[in-house]
């Protein structure tokens, strides 16, 4: 029986790669979802077919939406691959509470309706997997991206309780935190060009295969590029020193 994943975010960047992944691998059938529509429908050529939903996950009624579709045309599903996010910079001074709710919104509370829609058929469909894709800056904060990082310190405390949750359902949850990586609403210029911080610019190639090994596999947690994690560890054992340093950098 083939293997059904749906991946969210996936006309671009770590979802299309993600998408492009699983194509690789067999018995595989990809439901891809975004807004861009057009954009979806290359990713689904490319990769040679997939179900394709055009959805602004903030929408009312795109988590029913999705299902029915899925339900409908699939009858399972085996991944579910959260990965939509976007993020806008800027201190909360000035960009105040429209700015944390607009990324909550996209960033946490789409990821949970979505979830909490699919979920039946996951369970259904067991084993499966929840894939959850948060970031460093899920475990680590910094200033001028406040917003960003509370939607992905809370997507990492719900995916820590959901994970727990589901074990008996056997619906495997896992988190994936990427570093910095280059994507279209993160072009990452100015790094590739700097002669220490190009090192650690990561790929969305290798989030994928985080994606992938956390979802095939059933790890619980992967960072993209892996040493992202000393900066979590390093946070928990000596957050001062960490303050210290993002206070001079900030």
């Amino acid at each position: 029986m083939p293997r059904v994943v749906l991946v969210t975010g996936a006309s671009s960047g770590i979802g299309a790669a993600t998408a492009r992944r699983f194509a690789e691998m067999s018995r595989t059938e990809l439901v891809l979802v975004a807004r861009r529509g057009a954009r979806l429908e290359a990713v689904s050529r490319e990769i040679g077919g997939a179900t394709v939903i055009a959805a602004a996950l903030t929408a009312p009624e795109a988590p029913s939406r999705i299902a029915a579709v899925v339900e409908e045309r699939h009858g399972r599903l085996d991944v579910l691959v959260n990965n939509a996010g976007a993020g806008w910079s800027g201190r909360f001074a000035e960009a105040g509470w429209a700015n944390v709710a607009k990324t909550m919104d996209l960033n946490f509370n789409a990821q949970v309706r979505l979830t909490e829609a699919l979920l039946p058929l996951l369970r259904r469909s067991a084993p499966s997997s929840i894939v959850n894709v948060s970031s460093t800056a899920g475990r680590v904060a910094r200033a001028g991206v406040g917003a960003y990082s509370a939607s992905k310190f809370a997507l990492c405390g719900w995916t820590d309780a959901l994970r727990q949750e589901e074990r008996s359902h056997r619906v495997h949850v896992g988190l994936v935190l990427p570093g910095w990586v280059p994507t279209e609403g993160f072009p990452a210029e100015t790094m590739r060009q700097h002669p220490i911080w190009r090192w650690f610019i990561g790929s969305d190639r290798g989030v994928a295969e985080a994606i992938v090994d956390c979802a095939v596999h059933k790890r619980a947690e992967r960072y993209s590029p892996r040493y992202y994690g000393l900066a979590a560890v390093v946070r928990a054992v000596a957050p001062g020193l960490v303050r210290a340093a993002l206070d001079r950098s900030s």
